[in-house]
Order: C-alpha cells, then sequence, then structure tokens
C-alpha cells in the first residue's frame, strides 16, 4: 500500500430535489481520503448514503458540492478526453449481480464490452484476454458462451468482476457486492476480492452493511449515518476502540460464533427511527437515537475531528 492518495473527497455533497420544494440530503459534507492499493471501507445502515457516495466519487451521479479527486485530478474539471481515461481506471461491480448483466449478451460480450471502448484490441486478442479474466475469477472459459440465466448468483458476480478488470483499472468500487449471495459464497468473493488486489495492486471502496466482512477485507472505515461520516479510523483501531455511540452499536451487533461469549457479552440496542434525509434533525443527526445527547447536540452540528492519530469522531463528547 502507497502513502499516495488515489482518491481525494472534500466535503462531498449529493442532493435530490424531491418535487418542487423537498431536498433529500443522500451525502452531506462528507470527506476522506484512499490510498493506493488500500481498501475503504464504508459502513452504516441501508439508506445511509454509502451507495450514492460511491456513485458520486465514480461520477455516475453529478455532486452537488464538494471536490473529488482522482490521482490528484478534480473528476468535475475533467474534459471529455480526460473522463474516458477515468473510467477506464475506476470501475465499479454492483450490488446485483443478475440486475447488472444484460440478459440478452452472452457472457463474452458483456466482459468484452469494454474492452471495445478503452482497448481497442483483435478479436483474438479479445477472446483470450476474456478467457484469461474467467480463469482469474474461478470460472472456465467455457462460460464465455453461455447468458447469465445460465448461472447461479455466485458465478455472476465473479463475472460482474471479470468485467470490472477487463479494462485494467486502478481503482474499484465495490457496492455491497457480497449482500445478494448466500453465506457460503460470500467469503468466497471477498477471498477472491483479496486475491486480486494482491495480484493486479488494486485500490477498493469496499460499501458493506456487513461489519464483519469489511473487517476481513478493510484497512481503514468510515462509518456513515444520515448522509454524513461518525467515525474514520483503521481497521483495528475502529473495531478494538470505537468511540461514537452509533459505531459502539454496530459493532456490538456483530455476532461472534461463540455461545458463551454471546451470551455474556452487552449488546447496544438503538431506540427509535432513522430520521428522514429530507428533514435531518438540527444540531447531530444521531442525537434521537443517543443516550449521550446533551443540550449542545440538539444545537450545534459536531464536525469531523482528530481525537488520536488517524482516528477521526464527529461527536460532541470528544
Amino acid at each position: 500500500m502507497s502513502d499516495k492518495n488515489l482518491i481525494q473527497v472534500v466535503d462531498l455533497k449529493k442532493y435530490f430535489q424531491i418535487g418542487r420544494k423537498l431536498t433529500l440530503k443522500a451525502v452531506d459534507g462528507v470527506s476522506f481520503s484512499i490510498k493506493k492499493g488500500e481498501t475503504f471501507g464504508l459502513v452504516g445502515e441501508s439508506g445511509c448514503g454509502k451507495t450514492t457516495c460511491g456513485r458520486t466519487i465514480l461520477g455516475i451521479y453529478g455532486a452537488t458540492g464538494g471536490q473529488v479527486y482522482f490521482d490528484g485530478k478534480d473528476v468535475s474539471s475533467m474534459n471529455r478526453s480526460e473522463r474516458l481515461k477515468f473510467k477506464k481506471r475506476a470501475q465499479v461491480i454492483f450490488q446485483d449481480p443478475y440486475a447488472s448483466l444484460d440478459p440478452r449478451m452472452t457472457i463474452g460480450d458483456i466482459i468484452g464490452e469494454g474492452m471495445d471502448v478503452h482497448l481497442k484490441l483483435s478479436d483474438n486478442e479479445r477472446r483470450e484476454r476474456i478467457e484469461d479474466l474467467l480463469q482469474k475469477v474461478g470460472l472456465n472459459s467455457e462460460h464465455r458462451l453461455r447468458f447469465p440465466h445460465e448461472l447461479s448468483g455466485g458465478q455472476r458476480q465473479r463475472i460482474g468482476i471479470a468485467r470490472a478488470l477487463a479494462v485494467e483499472p486502478e481503482f474499484i468500487m465495490c457496492d455491497e457486492p457480497i449482500s445478494a449471495l448466500d453465506v457460503s459464497i460470500q467469503a468466497q468473493i471477498v477471498n477472491l476480492l483479496i486475491k486480486l488486489q494482491r495480484e493486479m495492486g488494486l485500490t477498493y471502496l469496499f460499501i458493506s452493511h456487513d461489519l464483519s466482512m469489511v473487517k476481513h477485507i478493510s484497512d481503514r472505515v468510515g462509518v456513515m449515518y444520515l448522509g454524513s461520516m461518525a467515525e474514520l479510523a483503521s481497521n483495528e483501531v475502529l473495531y478494538d476502540n470505537p468511540l461514537h455511540p452509533y459505531t459502539k452499536a454496530l459493532i456490538s451487533a456483530i455476532p461472534i460464533p461463540d455461545p458463551k461469549v454471546e451470551d455474556r457479552r452487552h449488546r447496544i440496542k438503538l431506540e427509535g427511527e432513522v430520521p428522514s434525509p429530507i428533514n435531518p434533525p438540527e444540531g447531530c443527526k444521531f442525537r434521537q437515537r443517543c443516550m449521550y445527547a446533551k443540550k449542545i447536540c440538539g444545537e450545534v452540528t459536531p464536525m469531523l475531528k482528530e481525537v488520536d492519530k488517524e482516528h477521526f469522531v464527529a461527536c460532541h463528547l470528544f
């Protein structure tokens, strides 16, 4: 892993207009960086803005505010030629391994579509590269002639990985790539991603609500709540010493495969519902569910600040 940042996100905002008067603040002032060769985990409850943040970083959604820098270059200021190169260097693995594959195309054409745009290979080179990618993700060359409906969920996700690798990217956004898979297959896909990263020097943004898998694959982890970053730290520090009350609650919910330990440990149960991102509460967005909330929490929005070396938290308790 390099010390140089490949991705730098600065005060990123993505708002959606709901009708004429309402604004949904899906991502509201998020900042973090991802180093070359690193896996950055982004976690939080469903609806917290993880996927929207990732898609805005890739330019799938236009940012409402803030900047995204890729290898030092502002993504929003790229011209057409620079954006085409950026799309080659930054790819995505989608959450649903079936909906993201065109059912009318063969697996070979799905994987080769990006090559036709970015690599301009001959027919023989194209076929050889497709077959090599299929072997890399644990499939056979004969899968090239099949259609998506002929494959299992795990095989389809392997095709999604092969498609992302087809154009020789440096950065891949993994958008909950295991949530639609059986538990027995999830570990295989995560281990495959780790293996490919070591072999190819890839950088990942790994989005998930499965904290145990994020712990297994990530170098650093950011915890999002209602569009904002609540806590950010290295993998070891975050899981061993969580500071934000929301992070503590999430980690306490991770099941431990030992009945004796599971029975003894304290589970933090959050009361109430997640507020609406259309009308978030004033001050700290988590205060209505926080047992430590004070008067200042309803008056001042906490900023993400460094409370220990490379350990950041947005909470008035620190």
